[in-house]
């Protein structure tokens, strides 16, 4: 993948087919299939989200896997295992929670932040089998699971040859525009210019009194506002 930009956004369900029927009602479209991941007790529907403004994208529904197996040394991803996370999810239904971005050598983009006092761990390899072959990718991962300035920093990811997004159809479900709001704002658009993540005027950083991510779709329901509740 080429460039630093917008991977994925993460929509967490309590499970998969709440997430599917959650995806079916709020974007009018079912999601692709996606996979397991064993490594992390979780499982997860794709959908495409392309468009100019944040190419090679999609929207990951993720839960946890009633048939997998909980990590004995370290906790979920994406702040997963947060009772409070689970008990939002449980009461409200699926909803976004994180964003993912594509980094220009995973490695050196840890660094950048962890130079920043942003603690966001270590990059780890995954991979899952998928119908078209193995799916590999670097991911950065901390022990405990935790998102940054809650939720609003990406977690980092570099892939190998294959991305998720070309496999996927195209349903007519494009991002227009991303918006992080967040009362230290300062810091978080320092952080994703450390990263090469600032210039795309469809990625907007702005002061708020409570943390937000804001997704704007284009869908063929019209147009949809998916609202973080961090």
């Amino acid at each position: 993948m080429s460039g630093a930009g917008l991977d994925h956004l993460v929509v967490m369900a309590t499970t998969l087919e709440e997430g599917v029927a959650w995806c079916e009602a709020a974007l009018g479209v079912m999601p692709d299939a996606g996979g397991q991941h064993a490594f992390m007790g979780t499982h997860n529907r794709l959908l495409r989200i392309s468009s100019p403004a944040f190419a090679s994208s999609y929207l990951e529904i993720i839960a946890i896997d009633p048939q997998g197996q909980a990590p004995s040394s370290h906790r979920r991803w994406f702040d997963m295992d947060d009772p409070a996370l689970q008990a939002q999810v449980r009461s409200q239904g699926p909803q976004l929670t994180h964003w993912v971005a594509r980094a220009n050598g995973i490695a050196q983009a840890t660094d950048a932040l962890h130079a920043l006092g942003h603690a966001a761990g270590t990059p780890q390899a995954a991979s899952r089998q998928t119908p078209r072959g193995l799916l590999s990718w670097q991911i950065g991962l901390r022990p405990d699971g935790q998102r940054l300035l809650q939720g609003l920093l990406p977690t980092l990811i570099e892939w190998g040859d294959q991305h998720p997004a070309a496999n996927l159809a195209d349903k007519g479900v494009t991002l227009q525009q991303l918006q992080l709001l967040h009362p230290d704002a300062d810091a978080l658009q320092t952080a994703l210019q450390a990263l090469g993540l600032h210039g795309n005027p469809a990625l907007q950083v702005a002061q708020a009194s409570a943390p937000a991510l804001v997704a704007h779709l284009h869908t063929p329901k019209g147009p949809v506002q998916l609202r973080s509740a961090l």
